[in-house]
């Protein structure tokens, strides 16, 4: 598609997008993305993570062609979706969230079928080839129908594979998934990878954010201030995780729970290593998504990220948790 000499540096570059869904009658217009600027380098494994309703699935279909934006500019492999769509579009293979087979084809019909869509001439066709690398050879002529759900999912894969995209969205590709079949999936997705497929990967399972991804961006609605203890929970709940991720990858601790963390446990679960680097994360979040003035949330931060060793940051990342959790109390 792009002559080898004139690869993008870029996979993905997106800058100033925002969408809002027309109201109606019983409701107001909805705002989706509010100006998101992003950058996706070519050859990454990229991880676009973020609660229900943050807009992840808006951007997707977006990059997609799916949905229209409403303002921004969006390009995709060097060609901008508004000037060469269907460049832009062809750069792309997408898995989406829900499983899309007829299921009165077999999986091999199923590629060729997809293949034919691509326009893809019937010599150059990888169908039996990507059946075999996602372990489906022994069912490739099997009905769609008589698939388990893992089965389907990495057909699901397959298909978006059949024109060779450079850029292949998967949009929670293990949901659902059991533990042998998921694992088989990364390790696919590491052979494609390392051949120069950029990945951009959503998912709500932190290990597998923490496997697979060189990058990650978080989308959160930072327009919509957290009010219900609900949200609040929610928040509560997403920090706890992070917190057992950053111990797991920073000093190799296995699960953890951020109740049961004093702040000399989680200095002990950090040290020797700069105490900011939580503190500069959830610091910066918390500015975006509780509504805590941005300048009080990022002192903390700056606190965390210029005083080297373990005990400071284990002191920020309690702050934090205790600060959400007294708003909690206090609704």
């Amino acid at each position: 598609m792009t002559d080898a000499t004139t690869l993008p540096d870029n996979a993905i570059e997106v800058r100033g997008l925002k969408k809002t869904y027309a109201g109606s009658k019983k409701s107001a217009p909805k705002t989706a993305l509010r100006g998101v600027d992003l950058i996706i380098p070519r050859g990454s494994v990229f991880g676009l993570l973020g609660p229900n309703g943050a807009g992840k699935s808006t951007l997707i279909n977006i990059l997609a062609g799916v949905v229209k934006k409403s303002e921004g500019t969006v390009t995709i492999w060097g060609r901008d979706i508004d000037k060469e769509p269907r460049d832009a579009a062809a750069a792309l293979g997408v898995v989406p969230q829900e499983i899309v087979a007829d299921v009165f084809f077999t999986p091999r019909e199923s590629l060729e079928v997809q293949a034919g869509f691509y326009g893809v001439p019937k010599n150059e066709r990888r169908s039996d080839e990507l059946l075999a690398a996602l372990g489906l050879s022994d069912k490739a002529n099997a009905y769609v129908r008589a698939l388990s759900g893992g089965m389907k999912r990495r057909l699901m894969v397959a298909k978006a594979l059949v024109h060779n995209p450079p850029i292949l969205i998967l949009d929670e590709p293990t949901a659902g998934v059991d533990v042998e079949l998921r694992r088989q999936l990364w390790a696919y997705v590491r052979q494609i990878n390392a051949e120069g497929v950029t990945i951009v990967l959503t998912t709500h399972y932190l290990e597998e954010a923490q496997e697979l991804c060189d990058t990650i961006a978080i989308v959160v609605d930072i327009g919509t201030p957290l009010r219900s203890r609900k949200q609040l929970a929610t928040v509560v709940d997403v920090l706890n995780q992070s917190i057992t991720l950053i111990i797991q990858i920073i000093s190799g601790a296995v699960g953890g729970n951020i109740a049961g963390l004093s702040k000399q446990g989680l200095g002990s679960g950090l040290n020797t290593v700069v105490g900011g680097v939580g503190g500069l994360v959830l610091g910066q979040i918390l500015a975006a998504i509780t509504g805590m003035p941005a300048g009080g949330a990022l002192d903390i931060a700056a606190v965390g990220s210029n005083i080297v060793g373990g005990g400071v940051g284990g002191l920020v990342l309690t702050f934090v948790v205790g600060w959400i959790k007294n708003k909690m109390a206090a609704k």
